[in-house]
């Protein structure tokens, strides 16, 4: 029998546990959409003792700790499951000015300090831990699509600016191809970085709507947290999980992505989009 404990049940690891109860997995989980309280310790103890495999998707608190490590550190360390994985970012590697960046490169460098230091947390819990460090994450009901369509979508204009992003499906794939490959740090991301400018002028093609003016960035009103985004530009480079893992993006440029997300707002596509607990 194969079992998982997801922390934190977002839209991301929901995406994954559906799919993995289509194959027969039972699947349990934290969070306002779980099946288990996180505070409750016993319950939570009970779900680590049956677990074959444990998730971590929640971020790190305002503190800048890991709720998880800091609540079952101990427990999931001692704990019988045969593989541990946990959601990180693409954050910690900070600005790289456009270049491409793998999983060698140092961490540490931008605005993702707590994250950074929950990324190295749950290495340091050693073998067989895999952490997957992620871009821009978007997916049925949280994409371009729906920015457009809300009238929030913006075209901001900062030259050279270029992202990485990765769909929430190809996410799901890249963490179980992760259970059949070796432990260490993997970069899930698609094959096509690029401006998000770009990403919103062909969400804007596919719906028949003109897309928005750019405007500059200092008259884009953006918040602090939103316009420090924009302090970093870099490429994100995908290739040890495709050779290490086997595993290849399903979704490899937002182009087809956006496309699969358009199918799924229509009438006959697979429905509407998860929300977060």
């Amino acid at each position: 029998m194969t079992a998982l404990l997801i922390f934190g049940l977002g839209y991301t690891a929901t995406r994954l546990a559906r799919r993995l109860a289509a194959q027969g997995w039972t699947v349990e989980s934290t969070g306002a959409a779980g099946t288990t309280r996180f505070s409750d310790r016993e319950a939570v103890n009970a779900a680590l003792r049956r677990a074959t495999h444990v998730l971590s998707s929640v971020p790190p608190d305002t503190a800048g700790d890991d709720p998880v490590l800091a609540a079952y550190g101990a427990e999931i360390r001692e704990a019988p499951a045969r593989w541990r994985g946990y959601l990180s970012s693409t954050g910690v590697y900070g600005d790289t000015g456009g270049a491409w960046v793998d999983e060698s490169a140092p961490v540490g460098q931008g605005r993702r300090t707590a994250r950074m230091q929950a990324d190295l947390a749950w290495q340091a819990l050693g073998p067989p831990v895999h952490v997957f460090r992620l871009p821009g994450i978007y997916g049925p009901g949280r994409s371009a699509l729906e920015r457009i369509r809300e009238g929030r979508a913006r075209r901001i204009n900062v030259p050279e600016q270029v992202f990485s992003r990765i769909h929430v499906d190809d996410i799901a794939g890249g963490v179980i191809a992760g259970m059949d490959g070796p432990a260490g740090v993997y970069n899930l991301a698609d094959d096509w970085p690029c401006a998000q400018n770009d990403v919103i002028a062909h969400g804007c093609a596919l719906l028949g709507v003109d897309a928005p003016p750019l405007v500059p960035l200092e008259d884009a009103g953006l918040s602090p947290a939103a316009r420090a985004f924009y302090d970093e530009n870099r490429r994100v480079a995908n290739g040890k999980a495709k050779r290490l893992l086997g595993w290849t993006p399903r979704y490899p440029d937002y182009r087809a992505g956006l496309a699969a997300c358009l199918e799924a707002l229509s009438p006959t596509g697979p429905g509407p989009a998860l929300t977060d607990p």
